[in-house]
């Protein structure tokens, strides 16, 4: 990893840390911003096996969330089974060819599918988080911070020749993410799932212009993930004002 995606990551998770509200904080989260780099620095192209990396992003925090609040490991141990699973996924993915389409297709449909689940096991959409996670408890001192993220790099680095081209979608920032949404996790992890359809769209925007101008497709992916990411923005919205009629009504 370069000095400049190390900035980068810095930089997100520390936005990220100082955001309270848990959908916020998954928002910028996801934002393509690591992606975009090493995209941009590694040359790799996007084909079916980074658009389920996206599902390995979700794994990742799954893993991590399950370890930690279920299992009772701590958060740093918790981080390592979620990069081991990432890793395990992707040794998956690069050991066979992953055909675009099919991807594309079967990568919305478990979209959906989660969405459905999480929309059965809590139908009411959430209103804006209180202080809550790393906000409300003692938060990790800033060289600790530090430390993380460079360990993250380096862990990113000495599994690059392994992961290859699924450096793309690596949870880089992921690692201390996680420990400052640590209390939260599930709800985080619930966000992201959410706003996993708009870095669905980057990449397969950039697919469909990646022999051309680098900086034509990155502009593409980032307009389809602004498009998807206001979608969905706009239909968490209804769906809270549904639910607070529904509430007045019932009240």
């Amino acid at each position: 990893m370069t000095v400049s995606a190390v900035l980068l990551v810095t930089a997100v998770v520390w936005a990220v840390s100082l955001i309270r509200s848990v959908r916020l904080r998954a928002f910028v989260y996801s934002l393509p911003l690591p992606m975009s780099l090493a995209l941009v620095s590694t040359g790799h192209r996007v084909e079916g096996a980074q658009l389920l990396g996206v599902l390995g992003l979700n794994l990742f925090f799954v893993v991590v969330a399950v370890t930690h609040h279920r299992l009772r490991w701590p958060i740093l141990l918790a981080d390592a089974a979620g990069i081991a699973g990432y890793v395990a996924f992707s040794a998956g993915l690069l050991a066979v060819p992953v055909p675009f389409a099919p991807a594309l297709v079967g990568t919305v449909a478990l979209w959906a599918l989660a969405m459905l689940l999480l929309r059965r096991r809590h139908p009411a959409p959430e209103p804006a988080a209180p202080v809550t996670g790393a906000h409300s408890g003692r938060r990790l001192p800033a060289p600790v911070k530090l430390l993380v993220i460079l360990l993250g790099a380096t862990l990113t680095g000495l599994l690059g020749e392994l992961l290859r081209a699924m450096v793309v979608t690596f949870p880089y920032s992921g690692v201390l993410v996680a420990v400052e949404s640590r209390r939260d996790l599930v709800a985080f992890t619930r966000h992201f799932a959410r706003n996993s359809l708009a870095l669905v769209a980057f990449l397969a925007a950039y697919h469909r212009w990646q022999d051309g101008p680098p900086v034509a497709a990155l502009a593409a992916g980032w307009v389809a993930f602004a498009l998807v990411a206001g979608a969905l923005h706009a239909a968490t919205r209804v769906g809270v004002i549904r639910s607070r009629r529904s509430a007045t009504a019932a009240g």
